[in-house]
Order: structure tokens, then C-alpha cells, then sequence
């Protein structure tokens, strides 16, 4: 199928899914994109956000450009914490994906699939840099959307054996292990306490919803020596004397780290080590002995998806799925 003159593709969230795009394939994409980041090549502003109705809700516009991909588009994407409560989902949102040498858009697909894949690929790729390269033991906190795609894409790149999970929804929880060790060939322990999915983990990462009032679940002295984590709900699973036993903690971008605390978030942290693009462009050091404890809080960011929307767009086209719109 030919881009067509004056159209779009619309892509709904079934679409996104059946073009059958690999994690691995997201995690080769992403991590040309960090390289690219680290180098100076890319483009993105710190996502601006508004938050109607005063809670832990929000809605983020996210514009980045990747010239190494020809990728540039933006994202608008909501989290509303209340509402899996409502039957409705915690995340929503789009991406409009632009024609690089003359802007117009080309795609507009939904950012849930995406949104999901590229934040558990965003991880194992702080994993590649922080963690043991040995690491088959995976604690999990939040067994919904996030944790599924958290396991995926760790398995891509560690030797994944076992995962400990744990969900304050036990029904969730029991779904999930029946649904990872099905899906993934892994032993799911579905565990009855949260210290349970972190010590005596090699990885371990939180992804329960983003709260601008942690609940500070994981104290100091949890997580092992010689593991890493990832804190993908921000720091709301951790108290602060558990984040600074860190030796190393990191983050996917600077700018938008020091935004997000202007905004409430991380008001007790330890300084931070690195971001991902200087992680893997070699100019800050990664792990460096197995003993240390590695941290990062991804905060997800607009080149991710900047990364997976040509890919996509390209099998999308490739296998005749969406719809074509006039603009």
C-alpha cells in the first residue's frame, strides 16, 4: 500500500496490535534512538501537562523528532488513576506521526499498544546498562498492563527464569500469573507481601499508578545488594531512605526529571548518575561492580514513541491495516 496524497492513516488500538510488531524489534528501534539522544541528536521538549479536576489525573502533550529515524509527531496521552474503578482504562491517548521532510501528518494511531511496549522496552534498556547481566529473577509490583509488558521485554534481553509478583488486587494478581507463565514459559509466584517481590530480586520494578503523595511501600534495607530497579510509577512505591541506599540512580532525561520535581514529584531523591542517552553512549559508566544497587526512574518520553510510530506506520502499510482519512 502507497502513502496516498492528502490522507492519513487512522490506526485504532486493535490495528496498532495487529500489525505484529516485535518487542524486540521496539528495543533495537529504541535504543538507536538513546544513542542518538546521548549525541545530540534528537529533539524534545519536556512534556507539558494539564491536570483537570485537581487530582493525580493529567494529560501530556509530547512533540519529539528523531532525524536518525526520519521520526518526528507528537503524543496526547491521559492517566487517570480512578479510572479502572469506572471500567475505563488508566491510559488513553494518540500519536500523530508527521512526514519528516514535509510535516504533514501521515498517521494518527492509538498510544495505548504503543505507550505499554515502549515504557517496559525503556527499562530493559536501563536494565542492559544497570542490572547483572545474569538477572533471572524479576520482582513486579502493579500486575496490570505495565507489568505485563515490563516482563516481555526483560525476557528479551535477560535470561528471565522466575518472576515474584505482587498486587494489592489479588484477582489481578492470580490472572497475571496465569497469563505471564502461559504466555512467557516463566515460574509466576504470586506472592502475599510486597517485600516478597523485592528482596532477593535481581530486577525489580514498581508500576503501580503515579501518585504525587507516595505511599512509600518499600523501605530501606528490601532491595539486595546487587540488584536493580525500576521505578516506572515514579517514586511512589518507595520511601526516600530506600531510594538513596542506591549507588547509582539514573533517569531517561534530565530535563524532563528536573520538570517532573518542579511538578511535585521526587521532593527526596539521591542525585542522579545519568540519564539513559549518556548510559548508552558510554559517556557516564553503567554498572560497575556486581554489588551495587542501580536504580532508574524513567518518566517516559516522547522520542520513545517517536521510535515505535514509523515502525508501525510501515508494517501498517505493509499489510493493508487502518484507514485511510482525508485531510
Amino acid at each position: 500500500m502507497q502513502t496516498k496524497t492528502n490522507q492519513l492513516l487512522y490506526l485504532s488500538q486493535a490495528d496498532v496490535a495487529d500489525v505484529g510488531l516485535t518487542m524486540a524489534e521496539i528495543v533495537d528501534s529504541m535504543q538507536v534512538m538513546f544513542r542518538a539522544k546521548g549525541e545530540g541528536r534528537t529533539e524534545m521538549p519536556p512534556k507539558p501537562g494539564i491536570h483537570p479536576g485537581g487530582g493525580d489525573g493529567f494529560l501530556h502533550a509530547m512533540p519529539a523528532s528523531i532525524p536518525d529515524l526520519k521520526s518526528a509527531g507528537i503524543k496526547w496521552v491521559s492517566a487517570f488513576p480512578e479510572n479502572p474503578a469506572k471500567g475505563l482504562p488508566y491510559i488513553a491517548g494518540l500519536v500523530i506521526y508527521n512526514d519528516f521532510e514535509t510535516g504533514l501528518p501521515l498517521a494518527v494511531m492509538d498510544c495505548v499498544w504503543i505507550t505499554a511496549k515502549r515504557t517496559g522496552a525503556a527499562s530493559a534498556i536501563s536494565a542492559r546498562h544497570l542490572a547483572r547481566p545474569e538477572s533471572s529473577v524479576m520482582g513486579l509490583l502493579g500486575c496490570g498492563v505495565q507489568g505485563r509488558s515490563h516482563v516481555e521485554a526483560m525476557q528479551v534481553l535477560f535470561p528471565l527464569k522466575k518472576v515474584m509478583a505482587f498486587d494489592v488486587n489479588r484477582d489481578a494478581q492470580e490472572q497475571f500469573a496465569a497469563d505471564v507463565s502461559r504466555n512467557f514459559e516463566l515460574e509466576v509466584v504470586p506472592v502475599k507481601n510486597p517485600q516478597e517481590a523485592v528482596s532477593g530480586c535481581d530486577i525489580v520494578v514498581t508500576a503501580g499508578p503515579m501518585k504525587k503523595k507516595p505511599h512509600g511501600t518499600i523501605q530501606a534495607g528490601w532491595l539486595d545488594a546487587g540488584a536493580f530497579a525500576s521505578l516506572v510509577d515514579y517514586d511512589a512505591y518507595w520511601q526516600p531512605a530506600a531510594m538513596h541506599e542506591a549507588d547509582k540512580f539514573c533517569t531517561d532525561d534530565r530535563t524532563q526529571f528536573q520538570a517532573a520535581r518542579q511538578g511535585g514529584y521526587f521532593p527526596d531523591i539521591p542525585e542522579i548518575h545519568a540519564d539513559l542517552g549518556e548510559l548508552a553512549t558510554g559517556r557516564k559508566p553503567g554498572r560497575e561492580a556486581p554489588d551495587e544497587r542501580t536504580m532508574t526512574a524513567n518518566l517516559g518520553l516522547a522520542l520513545n514513541d517517536m521510535a515505535v510510530a514509523p515502525l508501525i506506520y510501515r508494517k501498517a502499510k505493509e499489510k493493508g491495516i487502518g484507514t485511510w482519512l482525508p485531510l
